[in-house]
């Protein structure tokens, strides 16, 4: 059952330095653990202390420990990871710890620069993210799931266990005769990926034994669909200008409108439209038909607006006192 771990292990070719994200559960520390037997004095551990359980404290002793005995530098973040209102808990932590992956690289703090940074997602945790997905009526880069290898923030991230499921990882840790801790949380079900991990997935590798497989080759066709339709969002983009202007959106189709302003808000302004307000904002730019016609929307944390003949994107916070906006429906 090692196998696939280690198959997975010897095509892992990362930019060394390299930090493997470290909570001391058993998905991290096989992967700490095989990262720093392959590149001895290469490796240094991040742990982030969300401070969000009782037991948070002891997860950092118990990776303090771990690091110790296997002479690897570790960094610890303490961050506020507790959620706003109306949302996800599992999302405020997820954002927490990339700020402070980007914190980490940026003040220089590591023992040795890295210069990527390895997580430990498995195969379960990949069906488990296109579960989700579905369950909230996801389009295809909420489809795609979780990629292997992106940037962000100056940063590479790498995830080498996404063709390797959870029962192979711990087997292989089993192997070793290392140790690992069991988060509490992980298996509260109040949270729907948990339910999923309980519920939904021992039904379904009961019924469809190489769902792991079949699900990431899913994953991956979306993947290439989302790149061909990101390339004609980028043509697209060049057509109608940057920002767009009005009367050119007004020419394009309707799946292909909403497939650009979808790229445009995500790729120039990290901004993610809900279903209603992408068509809520289709509707305002057709019926934007006069030079008095004003254009005026929330648009996931900030707003759409008609400035002369093109279409804006802006986030109020963002606005300094020196450079304030007058809105302008000309």
């Amino acid at each position: 059952m090692t196998q696939a771990f280690t198959q997975a292990m010897a095509a892992f070719a990362p930019a060394l330095p390299l930090a493997v994200a470290y909570s001391g559960g058993a998905d991290s520390s096989a992967l700490l653990l095989a990262c720093a037997q392959t590149w001895p004095g290469q490796v240094c551990a991040i742990h982030i202390h969300h401070g969000l359980q009782a037991a948070a404290d002891d997860f950092e002793r118990h990776c303090q420990q771990v690091c110790a005995a296997l002479a690897v530098p570790l960094l610890v973040q303490r961050v506020d990871a507790r959620h706003a209102a109306g949302q996800s808990p599992e999302d405020a932590a997820r954002r927490a710890r990339y700020k402070a992956f980007e914190a980490l690289a940026q003040t220089h703090q590591a023992q040795t620069a890295f210069k990527s940074i390895a997580l430990a997602q498995h195969a379960d945790d990949q069906v488990e993210t296109l579960l989700l997905a579905l369950s909230r009526g996801a389009g295809l880069p909420g489809l795609s799931a979780m990629p292997a290898h992106w940037q962000r923030g100056g940063i590479d991230y790498q995830r080498p266990l996404l063709q390797v499921s959870a029962a192979d990882i711990r087997h292989w840790l089993a192997t070793q005769g290392a140790g690992f801790i069991e988060d509490p949380s992980n298996v509260d079900q109040r949270f729907t990926r948990n339910r999923i991990r309980a519920r939904l997935m021992p039904v379904l590798k009961d019924c469809f034994p190489q769902v792991l497989d079949t699900f990431a080759r899913s994953a991956a066709h979306t993947v290439q669909a989302q790149s061909l339709l990101d390339e004609v969002a980028t043509l697209d983009l060049q057509q109608v200008g940057d920002p767009p202007v009005i009367r050119a959106l007004q020419a394009l189709s309707q799946p292909r409108l909403a497939n650009l302003l979808r790229h445009w808000l995500r790729s120039r302004h990290q901004a993610v439209a809900s279903r209603a307000q992408l068509d809520e904002l289709m509707r305002q730019i057709a019926a934007c038909r006069t030079r008095g016609h004003a254009i005026q929307l929330k648009v996931a944390n900030g707003f759409c607006e008609r400035r002369g003949n093109q279409l804006h994107w802006y986030n109020p916070s963002l606005l300094t006192s020196s450079s304030p906006y007058v809105p302008d429906c000309s």
